[in-house]
């Protein structure tokens, strides 16, 4: 394992191309010198690998799935992986090795994850993708929320803010990006630039992607936009509820964490950010509830490990039934069979009939105090 860790070092510092390369011929290395994996016990078993648990939602994202799976009688085996690249091949590896039937993966790369579903398809063992698409590789099937509109959403959200605030949608606008090269990423944000694109008043003056969706890069860039422009930016809009709070905690250094000042937008839904939202100092979330995603991919997951013949399109057009959507997403690869569930904006006035309503937060959580 220690020659494999410094084959990937190496690799890491290629151009995506040469690191997918890199990467197939890695796992190509793995399967040679692997021992021999462990025969398949008895029962169902689901691999449920996470890019990370850095974000609060993932916590949800866990328990919801174990539920789910458990109580449709598989086995999971869990893990996360500190959005490390390296980190995640292991445990793909090692799920493999432990029988996985299915895996469910959020990759850390979605441009190189393709090479992960190849190990896993010529073991005999699908992939589901979770949440964020594998990109220019093969996957078997995906659920997903949408994330195009995720984007939308915030953008109508700013134009509505300018109209009320400003009288007129004129401004500087930030995209505060996630990890570069990320699909979700790249989808949020493409919602975000065409409401920008359809009003010439509003300035684009950043789009910056950060690693591992950091939010103290986040916090570190909008403190530069606010220095380079005289603390002259008008709207952050920002691809999750980490990076929005990044962007918060620079805004409060400068007293201009005020919705009447800066618009800011995140997504997820962060309890910290709902607060934020309460305290007005962030404008809205956008909620991408976690339970459908979750139990979907469980249901998914263990349906595809009962019946491996299955059309996977089949699987997923049955799995869309009841409020979720179906839709055959081009990856840049091939089409994929995709689940697509639902996202909400949440601003201050649907906080109770939304996030409360539906008990992912309580009162007390929000507010505080009894309300």
């Amino acid at each position: 394992m220690n020659t494999l860790k410094l084959l990937f070092q190496r690799i890491s510092g290629f151009s995506s191309l040469n690191r997918l390369i890199g990467l197939i011929g890695l796992l190509a290395v793995a399967l040679m010198f692997q021992p021999a994996a462990h025969a398949k016990e008895s029962g169902l078993k689901i691999g449920f690998l996470l890019k990370t648990m850095q974000e609060e939602r993932y916590q949800t994202d866990k328990a919801e799935f174990l539920a789910r799976a458990e109580a449709l009688g598989a086995q999971v085996l869990f893990d996360s992986s500190g959005n490390s690249e390296l980190i995640q091949l292991r445990q793909f590896e090692q799920m493999l090795d432990e029988g996985a039937q299915v895996i469910v993966l959020q990759p850390v790369n979605t441009g190189l994850a393709g090479a992960l579903v190849r190990l896993a398809n010529q073991k005999g063992v699908k992939v589901v993708g979770y949440d964020a698409m594998v990109v220019n590789g093969p996957l078997d099937l995906m659920v997903m929320q949408d994330s195009w509109a995720v984007g939308q959403l915030q953008s109508e959200a700013m134009i509505q803010w300018f109209q009320q605030k400003r009288g007129k949608v004129e401004g500087k606008v930030a995209l505060i990006m996630g990890q570069p090269g990320d699909s979700n990423a790249e989808a949020m944000s493409q919602g975000v630039l065409k409401t920008i694109q359809q009003n010439p008043g509003l300035k684009l003056v950043a789009q910056i992607s950060h690693v591992d969706w950091s939010p103290d890069r986040a916090a570190e860039t909008a403190s530069n936009l606010l220095v380079k422009y005289k603390n002259g930016v008008d709207a952050f809009i920002c691809n999750n509820s980490g990076l929005a709070s990044g962007v918060i905690a620079a805004l409060d250094l400068e007293k201009l964490a005020d919705t009447g000042k800066v618009f800011v937008a995140g997504a997820d839904a962060d309890l910290k950010n709902i607060r934020y939202i309460v305290q007005g100092k962030q404008v809205v979330e956008v909620w991408k509830a976690i339970k459908p995603l979750a139990h979907k991919a469980a249901e998914i997951a263990v349906e595809i490990a009962k019946n491996p013949a299955k059309p996977l399109e089949t699987i997923a057009r049955e799995a869309a039934q009841g409020g979720l959507r179906f839709a055959m997403t081009d990856n840049g690869f091939a089409k994929i069979p995709t689940v697509i569930t639902p996202v909400m904006l949440i601003t201050k006035d649907n906080i109770d009939s939304t996030l409360i309503a539906e008990k992912i937060f309580t009162k007390e959580q929000v507010y505080g105090e009894k309300k």
